[in-house]
Formats: structure tokens, C-alpha cells, sequence
């Protein structure tokens, strides 16, 4: 065990891996909407099955770290699934999105969400953002609102853009729930994938039972659309989240606001390349005037991020000794996917 936590500990501690893999972990989850459009699943389906497929190795990772770190406290397990209701919540309204503006537009609208950890921190936490954070939020609503196609009488792409704007912003607002109850319920900073696979778990659950009420759920996936779900939830949900969570928080903020655009420009990228997706110009103006929002933003929500670990000093006493530099924070910066 010891020789293990030394190798991590000296991959974590080489800069040009840590870069590499923050790249990877982006690149992967550009995939994530595209994904989900060739599933030709329905969104709580799409939600149910992202989740549900990543559990088993979720939950081998969180066992492990179980019996290398000790049982995590029932405390920050609750905590966890509450994180799991937003999660569940945030999927569906993605999905949504994706269907009504196409999936790269929906992409690029719930990654707002970097801009909108910050405010949502200043209201619960009293931590006022600062000003690159409040210089970033007009921005990025004139691009949203120019990807809505609300200023365009014809040719906006998609089936009912304004619709997934909206849908696109909700799921934002649910994500940044989330991710902020996702890193309170972390007080173990050793640990990655318990609290993930506990959020996963509990967004399963909540997504069939949405699923049911709204009548879209399909518990039982035909084949090849249930392959492509198999393949979201081991790409997205695992090994991007794991990349991406484990490698941010090590880069400098510079790097992190490059590594930021990699999965919203991807994922238009790729749906023009795989879907045919065509945004109108004025819709394509709107993802580079929220891309310019989110690197911006980057530098302030980093700051914040470490401000909130600060407030959870005494969880990090309780911790014990943590290796190098490993820390979850960059929740508040991290990729949607």
C-alpha cells in the first residue's frame, strides 16, 4: 500500500501528467452530449443509465478507499445525497436542452455554471465574488441569449432554442448545487470516488422515480442505444469526472482556463463533425462570448474554491495526513459532462 500511495503521489506531483490528464479528462467529457444524442434515449432514460452504469466501478473505487482510509462519516455521506438530487435534476434538464438546441449549443449554456458557483457562494456563504466574476456574468448572458435564437426570426439552429437555453441555464443552476454539495460532503480530501459513487448512487434512484412521474423513463434500453450508454457512463461519469477532479485543482489558473474551453468547444466541434450540427453565426457569437465568460471567471472561482475549503478547516484536521498537493477542490471549475 505504501508503494502505491507513493506512486500517486509522484504522478500527482509531475506537472506535465497532471496537464496531460486535465486535457484527457476534458477531451473525454466532450463526448458526453454526443453521447446521449446517439443513444436516442429519452432524458431521464439517458440520466438513469449514465448513473446506474457507472456504480460498479464507482463503487469498487469507493470500497478501496474505505479500507485504505477507514469508513466515511455517516455526515458527509447525507451530504452526498443531497448532491445526488441536484445531480439528477441537472442531467434531465441537460438532456432537455440537448434535445431542444442540439448538443454542442447545450454544452456550451451548462457550462455557465462556472460564472454562477461564485454568486451562488456569495449568497449562502457571504463571500463576495470578485471582479473578474462580475465582469464575466453580463458577458455570458448576451451569449446566451444570442444562442437562444430570440434574436433571430429564422435560422437559429435547433428544434426550439429558447426552450433549451432555458433548459440549458436551469441545468447550470442545479449543477452548481451539486458541485457545491458534492465538495461539503468531501471532508476526507484523500478521497475521490466515495463521495462521487454516493452522489451517483442517490442520482440513479431520483431519475427513475423523475423518470416515472415525468413518463419518459425506459428501464429496459434496446440495443445499440444501450451501448452508447454504457459507453457515457464509463467515459463521462468515471474516467473523465475521476481525470478531470483529480488533475484541476494541481494547475495553475491559467492553464485551468484553457483546459475549461477544451470540453464546450469539443463537444460543438464534434457535433458539427458527427451530429451535423449547423449553429446560426449569431448562435456561434453566443459560444465565444461565454467562453470568454468562463475563462474570465476562472481565476475568481478558483480563489472561491479555496476559500470554501478554508471554511471546512476542521473537517481537513480530521482527515489526517492527505498526499501531496491532493485536493478535490475545483468543483467550482470543473467541466459540465
Amino acid at each position: 500500500m505504501a508503494s502505491s500511495l507513493l506512486e500517486v503521489d509522484r504522478w500527482l506531483a509531475n506537472a506535465r501528467l497532471v496537464r496531460v490528464s486535465a486535457l484527457l479528462g476534458a477531451f473525454t467529457i466532450a463526448f458526453s452530449s454526443i453521447l446521449v444524442r446517439l443513444s436516442h434515449a429519452s432524458p431521464s432514460t439517458a440520466a438513469i443509465f449514465r448513473c446506474a452504469f457507472a456504480l460498479p466501478i464507482l463503487g469498487l473505487l469507493a470500497w478501496l478507499e474505505d479500507r485504505r482510509f477507514g469508513a466515511r462519516p455517516w455526515a458527509d455521506r447525507r451530504v452526498a445525497v443531497v448532491a445526488g438530487v441536484f445531480f439528477a435534476a441537472d442531467l434531465i434538464l441537460w438532456h432537455h436542452s440537448i434535445e431542444d438546441v442540439g448538443a454542442g449549443l447545450a454544452t456550451v449554456l451548462a457550462n455557465i455554471q462556472v460564472v454562477l458557483v461564485p454568486l451562488v457562494a456569495w449568497a449562502f456563504l457571504a463571500e463576495r465574488p470578485n471582479r473578474r466574476i462580475l465582469a464575466a456574468l453580463p458577458i455570458a448572458m448576451v451569449g446566451v441569449l444570442l444562442i437562444s435564437g430570440v434574436l433571430e426570426q429564422h435560422g437559429a439552429y435547433g428544434k426550439a432554442p429558447g426552450r433549451g437555453a432555458a433548459f440549458g441555464l436551469a441545468a447550470g443552476i442545479a449543477y452548481v448545487g451539486f458541485l457545491l454539495f458534492l465538495r461539503r460532503s468531501g471532508s476526507d480530501l484523500r478521497r475521490v470516488a466515495g463521495p462521487l459513487f454516493e452522489a451517483t448512487a442517490t442520482a440513479t434512484v431520483v431519475a427513475i422515480v423523475a423518470g416515472a412521474i415525468i413518463g419518459d423513463a425506459d428501464l429496459t434500453p434496446a440495443w445499440p442505444g444501450v451501448g452508447w450508454l454504457i459507453v457515457l457512463a464509463l467515459s463521462s461519469q468515471v474516467i473523465g469526472w475521476l481525470l478531470i477532479t483529480t488533475s484541476l485543482p494541481r494547475l495553475p489558473a491559467a492553464i485551468t482556463s484553457l483546459t475549461l474551453t477544451v470540453q464546450p468547444v469539443g463537444s460543438v466541434a464534434l457535433a458539427a463533425l458527427i451530429l451535423g450540427e449547423n449553429p446560426s453565426t449569431l448562435q456561434l457569437a453566443g459560444v465565444l462570448l461565454v467562453l470568454c465568460a468562463l475563462v474570465t471567471a476562472t481565476p475568481g472561482a478558483r480563489a472561491l474554491a479555496e476559500q470554501v475549503l478554508r471554511l471546512r478547516s476542521d473537517q481537513r484536521r480530521r482527515a489526517g495526513a492527505v498526499l501531496g498537493a491532493d485536493v478535490t477542490v475545483g468543483a467550482a471549475h470543473d467541466d459540465h459532462g
